[in-house]
Protein backbone atom coordinates (compact mmCIF):
# COMPACT_ATOMS: atom_id res chain seq x y z
CA UNK A 1 0.00 0.00 0.00
CA UNK A 2 1.33 3.41 -0.99
CA UNK A 3 1.03 6.24 1.48
CA UNK A 4 1.24 9.83 0.46
CA UNK A 5 1.93 12.96 2.40
CA UNK A 6 0.26 15.01 -0.31
CA UNK A 7 -3.21 16.24 0.56
CA UNK A 8 -4.78 17.56 -2.60
CA UNK A 9 -7.02 20.00 -0.75
CA UNK A 10 -3.86 21.61 0.73
CA UNK A 11 -1.83 21.65 -2.52
CA UNK A 12 -1.56 25.28 -3.64
CA UNK A 13 -1.95 24.76 -7.43
CA UNK A 14 -5.10 22.72 -6.78
CA UNK A 15 -6.48 25.31 -4.37
CA UNK A 16 -5.84 28.16 -6.82
CA UNK A 17 -7.50 26.25 -9.67
CA UNK A 18 -10.45 25.29 -7.48
CA UNK A 19 -10.97 28.83 -6.17
CA UNK A 20 -10.73 30.24 -9.70
CA UNK A 21 -13.27 27.73 -10.98
CA UNK A 22 -15.73 28.41 -8.15
CA UNK A 23 -15.52 32.21 -8.53
CA UNK A 24 -15.60 32.04 -12.33
CA UNK A 25 -18.63 29.74 -12.31
CA UNK A 26 -20.45 31.99 -9.83
CA UNK A 27 -19.81 35.13 -11.89
CA UNK A 28 -20.62 33.30 -15.14
CA UNK A 29 -24.09 32.54 -13.78
CA UNK A 30 -24.75 36.30 -13.58
CA UNK A 31 -23.76 37.23 -17.12
CA UNK A 32 -25.30 34.07 -18.55
CA UNK A 33 -28.62 34.78 -16.79
CA UNK A 34 -28.76 38.48 -17.70
CA UNK A 35 -27.17 38.44 -21.15
CA UNK A 36 -26.97 34.81 -22.30
CA UNK A 37 -23.18 34.90 -22.63
CA UNK A 38 -20.83 31.95 -22.38
CA UNK A 39 -17.46 32.27 -20.59
CA UNK A 40 -15.51 32.61 -23.86
CA UNK A 41 -17.98 35.22 -25.13
CA UNK A 42 -17.65 37.18 -21.89
CA UNK A 43 -13.84 37.07 -22.00
CA UNK A 44 -13.68 38.12 -25.65
CA UNK A 45 -16.26 40.87 -25.12
CA UNK A 46 -14.52 42.18 -22.00
CA UNK A 47 -11.15 42.19 -23.77
CA UNK A 48 -12.50 44.14 -26.74
CA UNK A 49 -14.17 46.56 -24.33
CA UNK A 50 -10.92 47.03 -22.44
CA UNK A 51 -8.71 47.67 -25.47
CA UNK A 52 -11.19 49.33 -27.85
CA UNK A 53 -9.78 47.87 -31.06
CA UNK A 54 -7.94 44.56 -31.06
CA UNK A 55 -7.29 41.51 -33.24
CA UNK A 56 -8.57 38.02 -32.46
CA UNK A 57 -4.96 36.85 -32.11
CA UNK A 58 -4.28 39.50 -29.48
CA UNK A 59 -7.49 38.53 -27.66
CA UNK A 60 -6.32 34.92 -27.50
CA UNK A 61 -2.94 35.96 -26.11
CA UNK A 62 -4.44 38.35 -23.55
CA UNK A 63 -7.13 35.97 -22.31
CA UNK A 64 -5.16 32.70 -22.64
CA UNK A 65 -7.87 31.26 -24.89
CA UNK A 66 -7.42 28.94 -27.87
CA UNK A 67 -8.03 30.57 -31.24
CA UNK A 68 -11.02 28.30 -31.95
CA UNK A 69 -12.83 29.48 -28.81
CA UNK A 70 -12.02 33.09 -29.65
CA UNK A 71 -13.30 32.64 -33.20
CA UNK A 72 -16.59 31.10 -32.06
CA UNK A 73 -17.11 33.83 -29.47
CA UNK A 74 -16.39 36.54 -32.06
CA UNK A 75 -18.92 34.99 -34.44
CA UNK A 76 -21.58 34.89 -31.70
CA UNK A 77 -20.93 38.48 -30.61
CA UNK A 78 -21.11 39.64 -34.23
CA UNK A 79 -24.48 37.92 -34.62
CA UNK A 80 -25.72 39.90 -31.61
CA UNK A 81 -24.35 43.04 -33.26
CA UNK A 82 -22.28 43.81 -30.17
CA UNK A 83 -18.99 43.85 -32.10
CA UNK A 84 -17.88 44.57 -35.64
CA UNK A 85 -14.74 43.90 -37.61
CA UNK A 86 -12.78 46.02 -40.02
CA UNK A 87 -9.95 45.03 -42.30
CA UNK A 88 -6.60 46.64 -41.56
CA UNK A 89 -5.59 49.02 -44.36
CA UNK A 90 -1.89 48.20 -43.98
CA UNK A 91 -2.37 44.41 -43.94
CA UNK A 92 -5.59 43.13 -45.52
CA UNK A 93 -5.14 39.76 -43.76
CA UNK A 94 -5.62 41.40 -40.36
CA UNK A 95 -9.08 42.14 -39.00
CA UNK A 96 -9.60 44.50 -36.11
CA UNK A 97 -12.51 44.00 -33.73
CA UNK A 98 -14.33 46.75 -31.87
CA UNK A 99 -17.58 47.28 -29.99
CA UNK A 100 -20.61 48.58 -31.84
CA UNK A 101 -22.80 51.28 -30.31
CA UNK A 102 -25.04 48.56 -28.84
CA UNK A 103 -21.97 46.66 -27.70
CA UNK A 104 -20.68 49.74 -25.92
CA UNK A 105 -23.92 50.06 -23.98
CA UNK A 106 -23.86 46.37 -23.06
CA UNK A 107 -20.21 46.64 -22.08
CA UNK A 108 -21.03 49.45 -19.64
CA UNK A 109 -23.76 47.28 -18.07
CA UNK A 110 -21.49 44.26 -17.83
CA UNK A 111 -18.56 46.32 -16.51
CA UNK A 112 -20.74 47.69 -13.74
CA UNK A 113 -21.96 44.19 -12.91
CA UNK A 114 -18.36 42.90 -12.85
CA UNK A 115 -17.16 45.69 -10.55
CA UNK A 116 -20.08 45.08 -8.19
CA UNK A 117 -19.35 41.35 -8.13
CA UNK A 118 -15.66 41.97 -7.47
CA UNK A 119 -16.46 44.43 -4.66
CA UNK A 120 -18.71 41.90 -2.93
CA UNK A 121 -16.09 39.20 -3.31
CA UNK A 122 -13.31 41.36 -1.88
CA UNK A 123 -15.47 42.71 0.95
CA UNK A 124 -15.82 39.10 2.11
CA UNK A 125 -12.08 39.00 2.86
CA UNK A 126 -11.49 42.62 3.90
CA UNK A 127 -9.01 45.27 2.76
CA UNK A 128 -5.87 43.83 4.36
CA UNK A 129 -6.41 40.35 2.94
CA UNK A 130 -7.31 41.94 -0.42
CA UNK A 131 -3.95 43.73 -0.51
CA UNK A 132 -2.12 40.52 0.38
CA UNK A 133 -4.07 38.58 -2.24
CA UNK A 134 -3.34 41.13 -4.97
CA UNK A 135 0.37 41.11 -4.10
CA UNK A 136 0.50 37.31 -3.93
CA UNK A 137 -1.29 36.93 -7.26
CA UNK A 138 1.12 39.39 -8.90
CA UNK A 139 4.09 37.46 -7.52
CA UNK A 140 2.68 34.13 -8.73
CA UNK A 141 1.93 35.58 -12.17
CA UNK A 142 5.48 36.94 -12.42
CA UNK A 143 6.85 33.57 -11.34
CA UNK A 144 4.69 31.68 -13.82
CA UNK A 145 5.61 34.21 -16.51
CA UNK A 146 9.22 33.18 -16.00
CA UNK A 147 8.30 29.64 -16.98
CA UNK A 148 7.27 28.45 -13.55
CA UNK A 149 9.01 25.74 -11.55
CA UNK A 150 8.87 23.16 -14.37
CA UNK A 151 11.35 25.21 -16.42
CA UNK A 152 13.82 25.91 -13.62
Amino acid sequence: MVTSTLKLEEFLPYRLARAAEIVSRDFAALYRERHGLTRPEWRVFATIGQFGTITATAIGAHSSMHKTKVSRAVFSLEKRRWISRTTDDADRRVERLQLTREGGLRFQELSSMARTYESKLLSAIGPEATNHLVEAMAALERYAGDGGPSER
